[in-house]
């Protein structure tokens, strides 16, 4: 009797665990996993913020030198991105409820591969200019197609490589191979972060304002499409794609077959990523042989990032990270500046000063006159 009824209650234990299973359809996790994976998902946020932005110095360095004026954002582009970024997104929403998200994955698939080879490409160029021996020759070559002749003459393609560079390309093919036919969140984690570098590197504010407007613009948005519709979180579950990086929160139960992720979009990355490049870039532009409010900047980014984690796991909801982030990437740099004396020469800085036509200033002083 005793035999039978203790046999009851493992069959009732069984059914209950069974049916929590089921209703969560989440694989089970430890405090342990959940610990690594939010670590994890801090040092892939911080790493390509850090070496994107002493890129950033050395693209802009470049540009300088080689006379080409690099492309930046104005302040009608930062107020408008928001606006953008919203319609793409509820567009998105909306092919997603109306169509399989399988054929719409499948060709965002094809896209982001075409994109994530050159953005891998591009992070693992000088990686592999390091690592190759001497003594195998970095061979350069040129494509130069044009159309038309002499005066009329434009170029179609116009691109110079090495034989690193090929090199580069292969592996990043092997990587977008395997994310295709695996979809593994590995392989979607090193396009990621390829996205992430390359975006910080390339992505230029030219002044504060810009990316004051910019980071306002998308605090209001982040926080409207978190928590006023559910449009933001159904996008980031159904999109496919590496917008974001993942690490699994069941690592250490289930391997490298787990599957039950954190995310972490890559927007709150670059976007305040390329706000401190720009410090990074402010503080080279001082001469003091400091890096002080691109290290003060990006600590408060840290914090920022760990205040996220910490209050989406206390209310068990999901946070716009830019809600946390933006007060702390732009409250840091200002009081600081205010406190330093540095308030003016932060706001007046600039990547490269606007050029202002001769005709324009000629028409301003007759006007004067």
């Amino acid at each position: 009797m005793a035999e039978s009824a203790t046999e009851n209650l493992i069959n009732i234990e069984e059914a209950v665990k069974e049916t929590v299973k089921n209703a969560t359809d989440k694989p089970p996790t430890s405090i342990e996993g959940i610990a690594i994976a939010y670590l994890s998902l801090v040092i892939m946020a911080v790493l390509p913020i850090f070496f994107g932005a002493f890129r950033s110095v050395k693209y802009l360095k470049e540009q300088k030198e080689s006379g080409e004026r690099t492309e930046t954002m104005s302040n009608k582009d930062a107020l408008m991105f928001p606006l953008i970024a919203s319609a793409a997104l509820f567009g998105l929403y909306i092919f997603f409820q109306f169509f399989s998200k399988e054929y719409i994955n499948l060709l965002l698939t094809g896209y982001f591969f075409f994109l994530g080879v050159l953005a891998l490409s591009h992070l693992l160029s000088p990686i592999i200019s390091f690592m190759v021996p001497a003594c195998i020759p970095n061979v350069s070559y040129h494509i130069h197609f044009t159309r038309g002749e002499d005066d009329t003459r434009s170029d179609i393609v116009n691109y110079k490589f090495t034989s690193y560079d090929i090199i580069c390309i292969f592996i990043s093919l092997a990587m977008g191979g395997w994310y295709i036919l695996k979809k593994h969140w590995i392989a979607n984690n090193l396009f990621g972060i390829a996205f992430a570098v390359n975006g910080v590197e390339l992505l230029h504010l030219n002044n504060v304002v810009t990316g004051c407007i910019l980071l306002c613009g998308l605090f209001i948005y982040d926080i409207f499409w978190v928590f006023g519709t559910n449009v933001m979180v159904t996008v980031a579950k159904s999109f496919e794609a590496p917008i974001k990086l993942v690490f699994p929160q069941d690592l250490l139960v289930n391997g490298l077959d787990a599957s039950n992720f954190a995310m972490l979009g890559l927007g709150d990355i670059v976007v305040p990523g390329i706000f401190i490049a720009l410090l990074l870039r402010f503080d080279k532009s001082l001469k003091r042989n400091s890096e002080f409010y691109f290290r003060a900047t990006f600590t408060a980014y840290v914090v920022g990032l760990l205040a996220t984690i910490l209050v989406m796991h206390v209310f068990k909801h999901a946070q716009p990270a830019l809600l946390y982030l933006v007060p702390a990437c732009l409250a840091t740099p200002l009081c600081l500046a205010l406190l330093r004396g540095d308030i003016n020469a932060l706001f007046n800085y600039e990547d490269q000063p606007a050029i202002i036509p001769a005709g324009e200033d000629t028409s301003k002083s007759k006007k004067t006159e």
